[in-house]
């Protein structure tokens, strides 16, 4: 069982920005599998220290988990320009390339859902099967994040200030995981302030067969059902807990599992 943080391999995209990436589970029995964290998480603290990632590798496949920019061991810029979760989406694309993989199968969570229905959009041909986690309606009408839950630019203003504790709860919690994790609070600072509005276009065109896993107390994913309504071909499942909890119960680990193999 995997429980030391793993060695990253490193690959640049032509913006000059360096990504971390992890083997973390080989085989040849179908695609590999890509993971994508959430915002303020790495893939240490979201995949491997937890447990996921050593689950996935029992499907006999090649497992790869990957920092997001600003986030672990990737390149921690604070300039807001560097961000957004389209630009993640063409990170993952950037690392497929670099693999010199033909297709691939996709599990984010949270942040890395978001990316994870740019990353359908854009990879109609190479992208297998999807696994989105940890979101719900408002990935249809916010861009994202359910900014009715969490204001992002309160976010980025509450990791900045010398002192949260004006802030609201979540806030503070997104502040405390960010320092307990050991990523730079300027850097998601800037990602924050990256917000785009209008919501993900395209839903409609996702091809890959699609799982949409929530929490059934998350409030980043209320209405998930609203989600799995605009992608042509998505089946729902809900798990117990909240957005921290519902990626750590059997529940998940075993839906999706069962939905990649």
């Amino acid at each position: 069982m995997t429980r030391i943080p793993p060695e990253p391999q490193i690959f640049a995209t032509p913006d000059g920005i360096s990504h971390a990436w992890y083997e973390l589970g080989g085989g040849d029995a179908g695609p590999p599998i890509i993971m994508q964290h959430g915002f303020s998480a790495t893939t240490w603290h979201e995949w491997v220290a937890c447990g996921i990632s050593d689950k996935l590798a029992t499907l006999g496949r090649r497992v790869i988990g990957l920092d997001a920019r600003g986030h672990g061991q990737s390149t921690r810029s604070h300039d807001p320009n560097d961000y957004g979760e389209g630009r993640m989406a063409r990170d993952v694309s950037a690392l497929i390339d670099h693999l010199g993989v033909e297709h691939f199968d996709y599990l984010g969570y949270s942040m890395g859902a978001i990316i994870g229905l740019e990353v359908a959009i854009n990879e109609q041909q190479r992208l297998r099967r999807l696994v989105i986690a940890g979101i719900g309606e408002g990935a249809v009408v916010m861009g994202g994040v359910d900014t009715r839950v969490l204001d992002r630019q309160l976010l980025a203003e509450g990791l900045r200030a010398d002192d949260p504790s004006g802030y609201p709860p979540l806030v503070r919690a997104f502040r405390g995981g960010i320092e307990a994790m050991g990523n730079d609070r300027f850097a998601l600072a800037a990602h924050s302030e990256s917000y785009r509005h209008g919501g993900v276009t395209g839903l409609n065109r996702i091809k890959a067969p699609t799982l949409l896993i929530a929490g059934d107390t998350d409030p980043l994913a209320i209405r998930p059902e609203v989600l799995a309504a605009a992608i042509p071909d998505c089946r729902l499942v809900i798990v117990p807990g909240d957005h921290v909890q519902a990626r750590l119960v059997p529940e998940f680990a075993a839906a999706a599992m069962a939905f990649l193999a």
